[in-house]
């Protein structure tokens, strides 16, 4: 039997789909950085498909992006920029379904120290 939970949102001035959803994570950083997406199946092989995306929002343990490619809870992805500095594996923990594209929030397999820099 699933349990109901709550969670306090936060006001976003960002209008985009990500942005609604990262009201969810209070610590919830705006991010811009381009990384192409794989899904990963059985093995933590890719899948044939993978799309290029924008990391929008993050948080020391989540990132938070839009994407087309048909992910559901759970489901592991690939995240990599195009210079290989950034390569990580994460969990999908949330989803909201919008005509055209999906927001995803996914959490990183490992502990990924200072991915974030603050100014």
């Amino acid at each position: 039997m699933a349990q109901q939970g709550t969670a306090i949102a936060r006001n976003m001035p960002d209008a985009s789909t990500v942005a609604g959803l990262a009201r969810f994570f209070p610590d919830a950083t705006p991010v811009r950085m381009p990384v192409r997406l794989a899904r990963l199946i059985e093995g933590g092989q890719p899948a044939d498909f993978s799309e290029s995306t924008i990391i929008e929002f993050g948080t020391p343990r989540e990132v938070l992006f839009a994407c087309k490619t048909p992910l559901e809870f759970a489901d592991v992805v690939k995240l990599r920029t195009s210079d290989g500095s950034f390569e990580e594996e994460a969990r999908v923990v949330a989803v909201q379904y919008h005509p055209g594209k999906i927001s995803v929030a996914a959490r990183f397999n490992r502990d990924v120290p200072n991915w974030i820099v603050k100014s």
